[in-house]
């Protein structure tokens, strides 16, 4: 969810940076992941200032061209060539000066010091479409007041950047799910921290009928789906483009500016949190809504202008004759809202959470309004947000309000009781705070204290709180406005371990191996479970197919993830757009499979499921940044090897226990599995495929490292620690260069000399790789480096040669090489 910091600053007073509010909404549950500058106007207008056009004269080398003097603010006069028609001495006017940039869609160009036919320019005279304030390229912009020269352009129109924060609200936040919402919340924070700040509810006082007639009727046949409909009829409205204002804050949140009706729906959702519905009144046919079910099959077209087949459960807003909208999911095609439009139908309704939800998934819709529907809304802000949207209509578009709201509500939801006994509070806390503070914070968190009894105070809970109605709920909302780094821990919490399991193994093994990642520069990422089963399209059959979700939260999360891979290629995606493409990502999390051949029994109902933990690793990139003493270096397949190495190395599995073999993996479009000489799986690693990238957005290369974390454990727990002692003899060296077949891999080389002398060889290196000129065709020539020592005496030239020969021999019985 983004959050507009100058939106919010509209509901309540603050003085907190951006960076300092995202860091209070993370600490208060509202966990902010990002803060990211947004510019009214791109460029911000920067190095665009204001002058006075002190000589304009005719170019001599053109008809249509003047050569001006401007006054810049510098001291000294400037001279432009302009090919306005409408420059002239004495002007106040706007210049880009040299080295601006200017933007013209997503081109951009930069003011140079130039020569226009002959004649020196050092900046432009620029028109409103220019620099980005409109649409107009009749001539230059000239202001009628006098500006002092050398202005800046953003000062004179006010232009100001703003904010946006990126929320992640968790599903049972949802009362924080618009700017006042998340205001709410930042006010009892400010109070808690002695600095209180008033919040500003839009006042909807002036909210007064024009005239008495012109309502139309509305019937709620289904009551339990909808405890609540309030609907307004506006006539005689003028649908245009909304105010500069307006379309600046719905698209610093990624909202498209609609028209002037529509975008006030969006700003109450988005401001206030109620979803509201705008129905043309000529599309009411008989002049009457009815909220009820439709039979089975009805067709109806949404304004995606997809045809759907309604389902006898779906609930449905209706004219007299027909559909016109899914209730709390999403309109209808032919009933919205259009330029042609002159009165309004206002819907402003709480509908039960579990109706929309089901209607939302059968339809496969997620929607901004069904997103609140089905967490929750309040039911006791239905008319107040209507007033509101009503009075702001009246503002931008004109009309006239007929008649009373109607309001079909027959059994008012009340605040939720709840008795919260101090002494649990505080046993649950495992901290003494004083009563008076737990009473502050919950008033501050507009819970009403109707009194004490019992060493206990009871409150009443407001309907927008959805996720608070036991004791413990109250204290989690107290405790996390209070801050949960205020509660220290008690010197007296003892705690003690008889014996270690396999998951404790696993964790401890799994923080060491975390802190070398993070130390040699990788960052840990913590991607959904839950994932979209489209990334899986081809990669599946009968036996490894993903595990389904039965009432998924929407499309994109209905499947359980078989792979690491896709989760970090959407951080990838992610901070690559935001200009951070050199990432190296690593990843402890559980995968899970379906094998559809085998079935649930009474014994064993998850007998087709299975799970497993992994360790995922991603480079893309540059490895290494440049500087003054190198280059930047970009990653390679091969730095992941090592990345990979160095970690079973760490845990003790070494080199010479490892296989690699190239492998077919349609993740992959090369690929290496990793196995132990025994033939068990510990993972695959490789460069990521086309394809795969292009799932997830990603258009720079990745590779990627899916490793067994449950067989890496168990391989690695069995090994003992062990200590040699520095050895007391000169290791020998020997050089091979091989010629080989080129299908032959250099762990094919590794594995026959390592097996030809596995007790004085220490290390086989390869040093160098040549194909080309003076071999013969399908050939290819390897040239290592082999160690060998014996920590008890001084090798002879006689064991050197003899190991020396079995290794050249077994190189080609077995691998056909020779020497070069």
């Amino acid at each position: 969810m983004n959050i507009s910091y100058n939106w919010l600053k509209q509901y309540i007073d603050f003085s907190l940076t951006p960076e300092k509010l995202a860091d209070a909404l993370t600490s208060i549950g509202l966990e902010t992941g990002g803060v990211e500058e947004v510019e009214s106007i791109r460029g911000g207008l920067r190095g665009i200032v204001i002058g006075k056009v002190l000589t304009c004269e005719e170019h001599p080398n053109s008809d249509h061209l003047h050569i001006t003097t401007v006054d810049l603010g510098t001291g000294e006069p400037t001279q432009i060539v302009c090919g306005a028609p409408n420059v002239a001495a004495g002007q106040t006017v706007v210049v880009a000066t040299v080295g601006t940039t200017l933007y013209d869609g997503d081109k951009e160009f930069a003011i140079k010091k130039s020569k226009i036919r002959g004649v020196e320019s050092m900046g432009m005279i620029c028109a409103e479409d220019e620099i980005g304030i409109g649409t107009s390229h009749d001539g230059i912009i000239v202001l009628d007041q006098e500006i002092k020269p050398g202005t800046p352009a953003a000062e004179y129109y006010n232009l100001k950047s703003d904010y946006v924060l990126e929320v992640d609200l968790t599903p049972n936040r949802i009362d924080a799910a618009s700017h006042y919402g998340v205001a709410r919340d930042l006010s009892a924070w400010l109070a808690c921290h002695d600095n209180a700040s008033q919040l500003h509810r839009p006042s909807v006082d002036s909210f007064k009928a024009d005239r008495n007639d012109g309502a139309i009727a509305v019937e709620v046949a289904d009551a339990q789906a909808c405890p609540r409909y309030s609907g307004l009829t506006i006539r005689n409205i003028k649908v245009a483009e909304s105010p500069e204002w307006l379309k600046t804050l719905l698209s610093a949140i990624g909202q498209r500016p609609i028209n002037n009706v529509v975008d006030i729906t969006n700003f109450i959702l988005h401001g206030m949190g109620q979803p509201l519905h705008c129905f043309d009144l000529a599309k009411v046919k008989g002049d009457k809504v009815v909220v009820r079910h439709c039979p089975e099959g009805t067709p109806f077209t949404t304004l995606d202008g997809v045809e759907r087949k309604l389902d006898s459960r779906d609930l449905m807003i209706c004219n007299a004759e027909e559909p016109m909208c899914i209730a709390g999911v999403f309109g209808g095609l032919d009933s919205g809202v259009t330029e042609e439009t002159t009165s309004v139908f206002l819907e402003s309704a709480y509908f039960n959470p579990t109706s929309v939800r089901k209607t939302a998934r059968r339809h496969g819709l997620n929607t901004d309004a069904s997103f609140r529907y089905e967490r929750g809304t309040d039911p006791n802000a239905t008319v107040y947000c209507i007033k509101l949207a009503a009075l702001m209509i009246k503002e931008l578009a004109g009309g006239e309000i007929c008649g009373d709201i109607i309001d079909l509500y027959p059994e008012a939801i009340k605040p939720f009781p709840v008795k919260l006994d101090y002494g649990y509070f505080n046993a649950l806390v495992g901290k003494a705070i004083p009563a008076e503070t737990i009473d502050s914070i919950a008033a501050s968190l507009e819970m009403e204290i109707t009194g004490h009894e019992d060493n206990a105070v009871n409150l009443l809970v407001p309907t927008y709180r959805v996720d608070v109605q036991r004791p413990c709920d109250v204290v989690e909302d107290v405790l996390r406005i209070y801050g949960y780094n205020n509660v220290e821990f008690s010197s007296e919490l003892h705690s003690s371990l008889s014996f270690k399991t396999m998951t404790d193994s696993s964790n401890d093994l799994r923080e060491l191996i975390s802190n070398q990642l993070s130390a040699t520069g990788f960052n840990e990422i913590l991607n959904n479970s839950l994932t979209a089963e489209s990334y899986y399209e081809g990669l599946t059959d009968e036996h490894s197919a993903p595990v389904k979700l039965l009432n998924p939260l929407s499309n994109d999360l209905n499947v359980m993830r078989m792979s690491l891979l896709f989760g970090g290629l959407e951080v990838i995606e992610h901070n690559v757009n935001r200009r951070d493409g050199d990432l190296m990502l690593y990843e402890f999390g559980k995968v899970y499979q379906c094998d559809n051949t085998v079935e649930s029994t009474a014994e064993n109902p998850i007998a087709p499921y299975k799970e497993w933990e992994h360790l995922g690793l991603w480079l893309t990139g540059n490895i290494r940044t440049g500087n003054w003493a190198r280059p930047e270096e970009k990653a390679t397949i091969y730095d992941l090897k090592a990345i990979v190495a160095n970690t079973l190395a760490r845990l003790g599995i070494s080199e010479r226990e490892i296989e690699l073999k190239k492998t077919d993996d349609k993740l992959y479009s090369a690929a290496l599995s990793i196995n132990t000489r025994s033939g068990k799986s510990l993972g695959v690693m490789g460069i990521v495929s086309k394809s795969m990238l292009k799932r997830c957005g990603v258009k720079q290369e990745v590779f990627f490292a899916e490793l067994d974390w449950n067989e890496i454990v168990k391989l690695s727990i069995k090994k003992k620690v062990t200590f040699s002692p520095l050895p007391k003899t000169q290791a020998v060296k020997r050089d091979l260069a091989l010629l080989l077949d080129k299908a032959v891999t250099m762990a094919q080389v590794e594995k026959v000399v390592r097996d030809s002398e596995k007790r004085l060889l220490r290390e086989v290196t390869l040093f160098d790789v040549y194909e080309g000129k003076n071999l013969e065709e399908g050939k290819k020539s390897y040239a290592i480096t082999m160690m060998f020592q014996d920590d008890e005496k001084t090798l002879q030239d006689k064991q050197i040669e003899a190991m020396m020969t079995k290794i050249i021999n077994n190189l080609q019985k077995q691998l056909g090489a020779s020497l070069r």
